[in-house]
């Protein structure tokens, strides 16, 4: 019992650390909450863009759309709400008309089923759901109808605004499932809207390519799954919501199918028609479309926990839309550049230094076998006279790339001076060498002689400032003389 009860203080113990743990990460003042549970969305960035700026935030989405699809103009303009959808039935604006203005007469009333949807009818048919979710393992849910007479009830009192008792008994889960249907169906326009109709069908026509860039039959789910979470960030946001309750049931009632024999795509042809497929249209309207729309609405079933997350690239650009459109704003190029070259010469530095680092340590290295081969010299040197010790000794002087530890260091060669080119070092030479080089050479030009012929060429005045301050050379426009002791000297 002892044991029992301090693993039972253990783990409340365990509990409230973790939530220590998690409240530290959070920087705050008041010490009142730093106790409070901490909610992060990473979605928060998105969701302020999308309500304070919402042209700002379709025109991002929208963008990002058009280069995942190919839309034609036309296509386009109806996605953006521009223009209105052609029914592929051919059904003209004023049916739409007045499937409109009764929804709005049923509005007026405050009735939930065939009007327009509201958070208000939101929250009314959330009981419908949050009841089918206890009772998944119904089988043949959501295709088996339910009672009429035990539908009109709930209806009339979803419509009223009370709250019902599903777990009375009273009613059924095909009752419940049924009325589901019945108040997707009774909307105005289809829960994913009229506007995005056509991009649906191109989501189903996304394909892989191979390796020669041919489109193939397998489909594309990363491609997909991108596509429609880009699409669903520009519905309205009851319709995203609704549309998220609505596919968690239908993925959990999915994975309950060994008990309700309800598969995804039984599921995706009870619920298409009224998720998908637009208003006053019949299969026959649709024809070859019919498979696609099924395909997307079992796709959207099975890939539903994955749909409703945006993209990360969305994030990051709504971070940066209020994080750092002040640091773009106050930085130019100027700042940039400089950074670059900050960082470039950072880089620069840390190779030298490295470089620096590698040759010391070949310094150390090279000392240390020095040492060592001074030692076991040493230690060949002090053995007793021998023919092994000969032998040693031989070895050692045999390998003339390496210096026998006993010897004196080799002197280091001299590297050879490179001869000046400067102009004071040319005329010395020029002067004391001329006559000889004349007498020698005078078929053949050196390269002392025209620098001499372009040095002769130069103005008066620089070749004074030139030769100014020496009193043993006297420099004319025409030629160089010796002072008279000096040639006298030199004739003797």
């Amino acid at each position: 019992m002892a044991t029992e009860a301090q693993s039972e203080g253990e783990v409340p113990a365990r509990e409230c650390s973790r939530s220590d743990a998690i409240c530290n990460f959070v920087i705050c003042n008041d010490s009142s909450l730093r106790s409070q549970p901490v909610i992060f969305n990473p979605d928060f960035f998105v969701e302020k863009l999308r309500h304070e700026k919402p042209e700002v935030f379709t025109e991002l989405v929208v963008s990002n759309i058009t280069r995942l699809i190919d839309l034609p103009g036309t296509e386009l303009a109806q996605l953006m709400g521009e223009v209105d959808l052609k029914l592929p039935g051919g059904a003209g604006p004023a049916s739409g008309f007045f499937r409109s203005l009764m929804s709005l007469k049923r509005k007026e009333k405050e009735v939930i089923f065939g009007s327009p949807l509201t958070e208000e009818g939101i929250a009314q048919i959330y009981q419908l759901i949050e009841y089918l979710h206890k009772n998944l393992r119904v089988e043949g849910l959501f295709r088996v109808p339910g009672n009429s007479v035990r539908q009109q009830i709930l209806r009339d009192a979803l419509n009223n605004g009370t709250d019902i008792d599903l777990e009375s008994g009273e009613f059924h889960s095909n009752d419940v499932a049924t009325l589901l249907k019945m108040f997707l169906g009774e909307l105005p326009e289809p829960l994913l809207t009229h506007k995005h109709f056509h991009v649906h069908l191109k989501i189903a026509d996304l394909m892989q390519f191979d390796d020669k860039g041919n489109k193939t039959n397998v489909p594309d789910k990363e491609r997909q799954i991108e596509a429609l979470q880009l699409l669903f960030l520009i519905l309205p946001p009851p319709n995203r919501n609704l549309l998220k309750l609505l596919l968690d049931l239908l993925y959990q009632t999915a994975k309950k199918q060994d008990k309700n024999k309800m598969s995804a795509y039984n599921l995706a042809l009870m619920f298409a028609p009224h998720v998908l497929w637009p208003k006053n249209v019949t299969a026959n309207d649709l024809q070859e479309n019919i498979t696609k729309l099924n395909n997307g609405m079992t796709f959207m079933i099975k890939h539903s926990q994955k749909l409703f997350k945006a993209p990360a690239y969305i994030r990051e650009c709504a971070r940066l839309h209020y994080l750092g459109s002040r640091t773009q704003a106050s930085k130019d190029d100027l700042d940039l550049t400089a950074s670059c070259h900050t960082r470039s010469f950072q880089l620069a530095r840390s190779q030298k230094r490295n470089r620096v680092d590698s040759c010391s340590q070949q310094e150390e290295t090279q000392q240390r076998t020095e040492e060592a081969l001074r030692e076991l010299f040493q230690h060949v040197h002090n053995m007793p006279e021998s023919a092994k010790k000969k032998q040693l000794i031989k070895q050692f002087n045999k390998h003339s790339g390496t210096q026998t530890p006993g010897r004196e260091p080799a002197t280091p060669r001299v590297q050879k001076r490179v001869r000046s080119r400067s102009f004071s070092g040319l005329i010395k030479r020029k002067v004391l060498g001329n006559q000889m080089i004349s007498e020698k050479k005078n078929e053949c030009p050196t390269p002392e002689s025209v620098a001499f012929g372009e040095l002769k060429g130069a103005s008066k005045e620089n070749m004074n400032l030139l030769f100014s301050g020496s009193p043993a050379v006297m420099v004319t426009p025409t030629r160089l003389k010796l002072p008279e002791g000096k040639k006298e000297g030199k004739k003797a």
